[in-house]
């Protein structure tokens, strides 16, 4: 792929799903790729199937300061720079009543889905600053444009992420760094849990991988705000 040979590339949650999807054709296309995730056991499979000279990890919750501030000091260690961050870690708890939702459950989505895009953010761009070149792409989803009454925390949170994700844009740009939403529609992943939902019309966390890979890939004088895509079968639902 074009413009992916080479690059470091910083990705949160890559143990499973998107991340994972994500990671593997980053470093099959030549790129060295990080991340921070909880999920250990995951991380080692991912570096087995990836290798240990194109992927390292650091345990760890993108929403522990600390925590954060260590992998990327890891990252530069073993990599030497950043050039991509992908803010792609997130949570979803269903709270379809308002009026019985637990604080804890809120807290827990704002941390990941908005704390964490913000403690990566500012690593990444210590650097980045530095060198006036980079890019930063945040996996906002369409919860962040459309609410869902099932799910209105969520939601919130993805809003607020769009939020800083829009202003991070505007403050950084005039810098050479590129800041870009991605927002898939529903995706068969571990975010719905037991729930009942058809996956059969969703997208793919594949295809949610080869998205990301094309915004990496577009040459750095070209800057995509936004994009936002969904599954055929599932608007047509």
């Amino acid at each position: 792929m074009n413009n992916i040979e080479g690059k470091v590339i910083f990705i949160s949650g890559a143990a499973s799903g998107i991340g994972k999807a994500t990671t593997l054709k980053l470093t099959k296309a030549g790129a060295k790729v990080f991340s921070i995730d909880l999920n250990e056991p995951g991380l080692q499979e991912v570096q087995k199937e990836a290798g240990s000279d194109k992927f390292a990890y650091a345990v760890g919750s993108i929403a522990n300061e600390e925590a954060v501030a260590d992998a990327f000091a890891k990252c530069l260690g073993l990599f030497g720079a950043v050039d991509v961050l992908i803010n792609n870690a997130g949570l979803g708890i269903p709270t379809p009543d308002i009026a019985s939702a637990d604080l804890a459950a809120y807290q827990k989505m704002v941390d990941v889905n908005m704390t964490g895009v913000f403690l990566a953010s500012r690593e990444a761009l210590k650097q980045m600053k530095e060198k006036k070149s980079g890019h930063i792409l945040n996996l906002v989803s369409m919860a962040g444009q459309r609410t869902n009454p099932s799910a209105p925390i969520y939601c919130a949170s993805k809003f607020g992420a769009r939020g800083l994700s829009s202003g991070m844009a505007d403050q950084v740009l005039k810098l050479g760094i590129r800041v870009s939403d991605i927002n898939p529609g529903p995706v068969n992943s571990a975010y719905w849990g037991d729930r009942t939902v058809p996956r059969e019309k969703f997208l793919t966390v594949d295809d949610v991988a080869d998205i990301i890979c094309f915004v990496i890939s577009t040459p750095a004088h070209m800057v995509i705000r936004e994009i936002n895509f969904d599954s055929m079968k599932w608007l047509a639902n």
